[in-house]
């Protein structure tokens, strides 16, 4: 019983931190893409007011990537601390990936954000685009060798088996070009947009509902809508599509779980709802939509789809009703998502939006949804992967640290806890600063510093 108290107190330890962590860097990437399209239209028709948007939200981002760094140092450590069999097995294969983030994250994106913070009067309007561009390449590289590592472990390729029992790269290119890896960076970096131009459009609803700062309400709506109809589009088609195609060819037990296919089936169902019945195998008050997941897996309505009765109990997902509900809340959010910018971006297009305060209230309060999509999203990959911490490779039970105690992994967990609930204030509070000062507080503020 000790240990396995111990294995899960080190899994909850692991998921609490990473998921706390991951709140900031998809804001982050994002809005380093939408930054770079506010500079650009600013370059090209010399408006100011583009530039006095983008430097508000370099500093939204700036706040944001300072606690992604401070929440993602402690992560990275609990690869020794808490899964130190795992990484002496995989350390050969995933610290790589892992160090060449670090130079990217940290050198990389670091470097020009200060550049383009501190040193716009210093820099020609193109070198300062210059300087927006390199974050936004720092930042998405940096969000690749992320993937590429977890990724690994998805799909595990170009590796060796050494005679003691650890991994180590046979080739690096071909970890690099995984296309498990490849499928899950741009299903991931869309979701990434999808936050930021909900938090943006959001930003400027609430400007315009509030009756402040009008123009540049209108300018965030405006960015923000149609960032975020083009990746709410390719969320769904085709990055959502051929991932979940990957998923049925390398991981069809996760792809039952996530469905809550029980029976293997032709013409198999999609579930839209209902509750999962694991004791007797059956989904309860199911709305299902009839040789759906067939087609849309295979591409024929009559195409057999693998169940969960095809695999061996041992290898089914280990939290199959989290599962289950997590890919459920995903897929019906980003639905829900392509609905209100499509609505919003109609309502742009004839000129009403601004103006139409029941479309104006749902976008500001949509603005957590994003954060539980992709929560829900990244849960649904590695929950979906377990009984495997590497799949078809190593279970998730022999990588734990057997060597500390569960009390000392409590005590730390509670104590990532607390400091992260202090820093949560902390991040409420500038934010809501930010916001209510406004862009042309920015603007002000390098008119001040130009002078």
């Amino acid at each position: 019983m000790r240990r396995m108290d111990t294995f899960l107190l080190h899994r909850i330890h692991f998921a609490f931190t990473i998921t706390y962590h991951y709140l900031f860097p998809q804001l982050t990437m994002g809005l380093a893409l939408l930054i770079v399209v506010l500079k650009f239209i600013a370059l090209k028709n010399n408006d100011e007011r583009y530039n006095a948007a983008a430097r508000f939200w370099a500093r939204l981002f700036a706040v944001n990537f300072v606690l992604g760094v401070v929440t993602g140092i402690p992560m990275e450590f609990q690869f020794g601390t808490n899964w130190a069999e795992f990484s002496r097995r995989t350390g050969g294969v995933i610290g790589q990936p892992l160090a060449m983030e670090g130079v990217f994250s940290f050198f990389l994106e670091s470097t020009f954000l200060g550049l383009f913070l501190f040193a716009e009067k210093r820099l020609t309007k193109l070198a300062h685009f210059g300087s927006a561009l390199m974050v936004f390449i720092g930042s998405w590289i940096s969000g690749f060798f992320i993937i590429v590592t977890d990724a690994w472990m998805q799909h595990p390729v170009a590796y060796h088996l050494l005679p003691n029992g650890t991994y180590e790269v046979s080739s690096f290119w071909g970890l690099l070009f995984n296309p498990w890896a490849w499928l899950q960076y741009a299903h991931n970096m869309c979701g990434a947009v999808v936050t930021a131009a909900f938090v943006m459009a959001a930003t400027g609803a609430f400007y315009l509902l509030d009756g402040k700062h009008v123009e540049y309400g209108k300018l965030f709506l405006k960015v923000g809508v149609i960032a975020g109809l083009a990746s709410c589009i390719v969320q769904i088609f085709p990055t959502g599509d051929l991932h979940g195609r990957a998923v049925a060819k390398y991981q069809p037990a996760a792809m039952a779980g996530m469905e809550g296919l029980f029976r293997t089936e032709k013409g198999a169902p999609i579930v839209l709802m209902g509750q999962p019945d694991i004791e007797h195998e059956k989904i309860d008050n199911p709305i299902a939509a009839n040789k759906v997941l067939s087609f849309l897996i295979y591409g024929t309505t009559s195409a057999e789809v693998q169940g969960l009765d095809s695999f061996p109990r041992d290898q089914w997902p280990t939290a199959l009703p989290l599962l289950y509900y997590s890919y459920h809340i995903m897929a019906g959010l980003g639905t829900y998502f392509a609905f209100i910018m499509t609505l919003a971006a109609f309502l742009l297009w004839r000129g009403k939006l601004y103006t139409t305060r029941w479309v104006l209230w749902p976008l500001l309060l949509s603005f957590p949804l994003p954060y539980i999509a992709n929560t829900a999203g990244w849960m649904t990959a590695e929950i979906g992967r377990q009984p495997w911490l590497v799949y078809g490779l190593m279970r998730t039970s022999q990588g734990y640290s057997t060597h500390v105690s569960e009390g000392n992994s409590l005590f730390t967990l509670l104590g990532f806890m607390g400091m992260y609930t202090v820093l949560s204030i902390l991040w409420v509070v500038i934010v809501y600063r930010l916001i209510g000062a406004g862009p042309q507080t920015a603007e002000a503020h390098y008119e001040t510093m130009t002078a």
